[in-house]
């Protein structure tokens, strides 16, 4: 379902300046986050192009990717690595209330940029840093993508052993989008804080610590238990296709039992393993039963159990899902979740172009002029829309 954005919106958080440094998944949809609830976000990116430009179909100069993490921020391109630039991103750092960062720990301080040389001249600012390990620690120097975090968190080899195969990595950056989440939280608990103290902090946020507290399985670990999922689905054959069941087998066979729709197959007396294979087998045989699979639909929703076809996705947006149409854009985005009663989310402005906002956001944040502007483009600190070779840039995450 496509939804256009509503010309009278009323977002949730207007009025919020963000200055977001940070590219690829975890910090940009951190920013989206914020821009879909009324935030100004102004992506900063410097003379590569952002990572997540490189995955996707490409419409109006950016990738899918790219479209979803970035669509609705203003856009501008500026040179770190050269002095007056580093100079512009402080300049703008001083007129923000958040600033977002992926770079590998220490590369802020070194371009002048961490959090104590910004407090000292924007107490207010809260600046959320997100690195695969955190800041500290024998991880922090590592460079983290999402599928290191899925590896070193235990999710791929407990899924392989649920299994029985080799380990393998997931099919989405899941590590990356829980970072973006838990980080734009932990920005609206901060400057919660802030109305009543008056000023903001730094938030120190590792993709492994987001994954393991997003892990309702990680409780096992600090127990020192190893017990089945509890409710990982399982794939069964049935008419018209495989079917998910939401439901480990022992539940699965008590509601099926309770509801009459089938007997007890293991004699009495018999082992664990004997009966669940025998009881297993009976809910496959039960199942394959049936002419059609409405029939079978009809006895799993009686019974109280939880059932999915297994789908490929394309019709995902007809079956509860969300796209909107940004202003003025030529393509749709991923919808947040967000619905409010009282108020409008989603993107005000279309997918950013390069440097489209240099001037604009220069000049609202900055009062900047178009002399001013002239003489950083001149000068190469303020970059133009077409990329150019890079040279050395900022090492990130």
């Amino acid at each position: 379902m496509t939804q256009d954005m509503p010309a009278d919106r009323n977002p949730p958080l207007p009025g919020w300046r963000v200055l977001d440094l940070s590219r690829a998944i975890a910090g940009p949809y951190a920013g989206r986050v914020l821009s879909d609830l009324g935030a100004d976000v102004v992506k900063l990116e410097g003379p590569r192009t952002d990572l997540a430009n490189l995955f996707g179909a490409v419409a109006d100069g950016s990738s899918g990717l790219y479209a979803q993490m970035n669509a609705g921020k203003r856009r501008i391109a500026v040179d770190l690595a050269r002095p007056a630039g580093a100079d512009l991103a402080r300049a703008l750092a001083g007129r923000a209330d958040v600033l977002i960062e992926n770079f590998r720990p220490g590369v802020l301080d070194r371009l002048g940029l961490g959090y104590q040389a910004l407090a000292a001249t924007n107490p207010g600012l809260v600046l959320l840093s997100i690195s695969g390990f955190g800041s500290t620690g024998p991880g922090a120097r590592r460079r983290a993508l999402a599928p290191v975090i899925h590896a070193e968190s235990g999710l791929l080899l407990r899924h392989a052993r649920a299994d029985g195969r080799e380990p393998s990595d997931l099919p989405m950056a899941l590590a990356d989008t829980l970072a973006g989440l838990h980080g734009a939280i932990a920005v609206l608990a901060a400057l919660h804080q802030r109305a009543a103290t008056g000023t903001g902090q730094h938030i120190d946020l590792s993709m492994l610590a987001a994954m393991v507290s997003s892990d309702d399985h990680a409780h096992a670990a600090l127990d020192g238990t190893n017990e089945p999922y509890p409710s990982r689905g399982s794939i069964w054959q049935a008419p018209g296709g495989p079917l998910l069941i939401a439901a480990p087998l022992k539940i699965a066979w008590a509601l099926l039992a309770r509801h009459g729709s089938i007997t007890d197959p293991a004699p009495p007396g018999s082992s664990v393993p004997v009966k669940a294979q025998l009881r297993r087998q009976a809910i496959q045989d039960w199942m394959l039963a049936f002419d059609s699979r409405p029939a079978l639909l009809v006895e799993l929703d009686a019974a109280g159990l939880a059932w999915a076809d297994l789908r490929d996705g394309a019709d995902v947006f007809e079956r509860g899902a969300r796209a909107v149409r940004p202003p003025g854009a030529s393509r749709d985005v991923v919808a947040m979740p967000y619905q409010f009663s009282a108020a409008a989310a989603g993107p005000r402005r279309s997918v950013p172009r390069r440097a489209e906002h240099n001037a604009e956001a220069l000049a609202d944040w900055l009062g900047l002029d178009a002399d001013a502007i002239a003489e950083l483009t001149a000068s190469g600190a303020l970059l133009p829309g077409s990329l150019r070779s890079p040279g050395r840039t900022p090492r990130r995450r």
